[in-house]
């Protein structure tokens, strides 16, 4: 008859915090000394971390309208970024760019200047920590090289914790992409060809002055006004309603408040604009609406009858993008 093994008696865990575990293979022990697998233990922990979704990914950034159209709206853009404490020695300048060649998520410029891309797929649920990773990183690249996509750390800063948030943000909209590359206009070869084909892919684009987060563009069959917005989304919906069973919710004869969709916690009122209507000539009537907006969403009174099937048409055609 076999003996009976006596049991071994278990190895006494270590005692880590969890900021202090690091981060081995799926299938390897714990390092906190758990006797379980990183995956079943500390590594869930981070995948969680990791895949959370942040709902407002640009608040308490100044700007956060305009972020948001530049990661979804905006097809060329720029904006210079200041840091906190400055810039690194050997870096001139550190600029945000709607997208770069390659889809690179940043480039060392030869002389140093970063170029950090918006529009770029991040690898966690938080956009604002994953762009930082990815500007942490281009700050010590070797100049003349793009930044190699990468997971941000879980505990890692955020874009709020490096950028000066006194700074104003202040995005210039290109016709084309010719950021992309010093010295453009004397482009040839590939290079020349390559800005070519992306500058005709490119949807006309501007930024309506004075008012942060609206831009209009133009389309094939009807030009469009599209507004990023910070108001609470119920009391926007309430306000856009009264407007809309008012008569009032478009811009200027011609124009009509289509509705609107949600984008990293935000609502974009859309409106369908004339084919022969340009972005000049819709900056005065957008300002007239934005004042008529405002003693709506001052109006808390019930919603009338008409007021809520005016709200329940826009409910029902906005949509999400993110």
């Amino acid at each position: 008859m076999a003996k009976k093994r006596r049991p071994q008696p278990r190895a006494a865990a270590v005692q880590i915090k969890d900021g202090e575990v690091p981060v081995v293979g799926a299938r390897e022990p714990c390092p906190c000394g758990s006797g379980r697998r990183y995956k079943a233990c500390h590594g869930r922990q981070a995948a969680h971390a990791a895949t959370e979704l942040v709902r407002r990914p640009f608040e308490g950034l100044p700007g956060e309208c305009d972020w948001v159209a530049l990661r979804e709206l905006v097809p060329a853009a720029t904006a210079p970024l200041t840091l906190k404490g400055g810039l690194p020695e050997g870096v001139p300048s550190v600029t945000l760019a709607t997208v770069l060649p390659m889809a690179w998520p940043a480039l060392r410029r030869d002389n140093g200047a970063v170029l950090l891309a918006l529009q770029n797929d991040t690898a966690s649920g938080d956009i604002s920590r994953d762009l930082a990773d990815t500007l942490q990183r281009a700050l010590v690249t070797e100049p003349g090289h793009p930044v190699v996509a990468g997971r941000a750390p879980v505990d890692g800063p955020r874009l709020q914790d490096l950028l000066d948030l006194n700074a104003p943000f202040e995005p210039t909209v290109h016709t084309g992409f010719e950021f992309w590359v010093e010295n453009a206009e004397n482009a040839t070869g590939e290079v020349a060809a390559s800005l070519e084909r992306a500058n005709a892919a490119a949807i006309p684009t501007a930024r309506i002055p004075g008012l942060e987060g609206a831009y209009w563009c133009e389309a094939p069959e009807k030009n469009h006004l599209r507004w990023v917005t910070t108001h609470p989304e119920e009391q926007l919906l309430d306000a856009l309603a009264r407007l809309h069973a008012a008569g009032t919710s478009s811009l200027v004869e011609g124009t009509r408040l289509v509705g609107s969709f949600r984008a990293h916690g935000l609502v974009v009122p859309v409106w369908d604009l004339p084919s022969s209507m340009g972005a000049d000539e819709i900056a005065e009537p957008a300002a007239a609406f934005q004042e008529r907006l405002a003693k709506a969403l001052a109006t808390d009174t019930p919603l009338t009858a008409e007021e809520r099937r005016a709200r329940g048409g826009l409910t029902n055609r906005q949509i999400t993008l993110s």
